[in-house]
């Protein structure tokens, strides 16, 4: 006989199915048992189709009556591009609901699991939270705090260079973590960069994994989100030409006699340059969770300065680049030890040649 614990660990992992398709939703998976044996299961693929619960019921049919549901977030009490999930719970007549966490969205927060309730349907949440929530890090971080989560990726050789004096940087770290690299991009809402980067680079910043290396049934590419405080974005650079949206934030006014081959925002200034976290603000309020930033060491640094950074991931490649090769951060004002900026190693691990450093700013902890 298997224990919620493991009932809900097999949530989480159906959850996981999800990572690249569900944007702007949440990641959820559910199980339903009864008697000792699921009898149904299911997740959420893309916002606008049937919800985790909708599907475990789906597969479940009769025998959801008087069953016990294992879900990862709070069933929905509210309509957005489907129906409340709480009432297809009662409806389907289940004797108890096991959520491993409340819904951070303020119009559900708790509501879902009181209808349960009110009900006559046993509900709980707490099981497994921590687990459940590292799921979805950047949905939960725009219900919370009002903007994404923000992920700056770096590439750096073993004396923290990103790129030699001339600006050369491809490539630093190899095709593995490379590859990694993409999955990362994959599951993000938006991928940030500057008009610096586009000018000495030109990136396509897109995902070049195939739906079958992914295991989806179609490669959903995140927006671009280029940082252009002068509008000095080229009609041919490459960032353009990919499938998705393009979305270049500056400080000066449009041509409104100019046809733009992306969509132009302004959200303020601060010193004069773009003011960041009203920038983050308006990402929010077009309901990007996860922002993956490849960028230079000036925008991480500012970003970084501004306490908009959730998430460090530096690739460290086994090569020595030399003193006039380019830093990860530009940080000026860091004159005194106690002026440093602290981290959190979350995780270490070896890719391909390379290895991947997973920290957090202690400010954001």
């Amino acid at each position: 006989m298997a224990s919620n614990v493991e009932y809900m660990q097999r949530a989480i992992r159906l959850a996981e199915k999800g990572r690249y398709t569900t944007e702007p939703n949440p990641r959820v998976g559910c199980v339903i048992v009864k008697d000792d044996e699921i009898v149904g299961e299911g997740w959420h693929e893309r916002a606008g189709e049937a919800h985790a619960e909708i599907n475990a019921l789906a597969q479940a049919g009769s025998n959801a009556k008087d069953a016990s549901v294992y879900v990862t977030l709070e069933p929905c009490s509210h309509t957005g591009r489907t129906p409340p999930c709480a009432d297809a719970l009662i409806e389907a007549g289940v004797k108890k609901v096991i959520a491993a966490m409340e819904d951070p969205n303020p119009q559900v927060s708790g509501s879902g699991l009181k209808m349960l309730l009110d009900a006559g349907i046993e509900a709980e949440h707490g099981l497994l939270e921590a687990q459940a929530r590292a799921l979805n890090p950047g949905f939960i971080k725009r219900m919370e705090s009002g903007r994404p989560f923000v992920r700056v990726k770096l590439a750096m050789s073993l004396d923290g260079r990103t790129a030699m004096a001339s600006g050369e940087s491809q490539w630093i770290s190899g095709e593995a973590a490379r590859n990694d690299v993409q999955r990362m991009r994959a599951e993000s809402s938006a991928i940030l960069t500057g008009i610096d980067t586009v000018l000495a680079d030109d990136p396509s910043m897109n995902v070049r994994l195939s739906a079958q290396q992914l295991d989806v049934k179609s490669v959903r590419q995140p927006k671009r989100i280029v940082l252009d405080s002068r509008l000095r974005m080229p009609a041919e650079a490459k960032i353009l030409s990919v499938e998705g949206e393009c979305i270049v934030y500056t400080t000066v006014n449009m041509d409104n006699d100019k046809s733009y081959p992306f969509i132009i925002e302004t959200c303020g200034t601060q010193d004069g340059k773009i003011n960041l976290q009203a920038m983050m603000q308006d990402l929010a309020a077009k309901e990007i969770n996860l922002v993956h930033v490849e960028a230079g060491s000036v925008l991480c640094g500012a970003l970084l300065k501004n306490d908009l950074v959730d998430e460090i991931i530096i690739y460290m490649a086994p090569h020595i680049m030399g003193d006039d090769a380019k830093g990860l951060f530009h940080l000026p004002e860091l004159e005194q030890m106690k002026d440093r900026v602290s981290l959190t190693i979350k995780d270490v691990r070896s890719i391909g040649n390379d290895i991947r450093i997973t920290a957090r700013p202690e400010s954001v902890q």
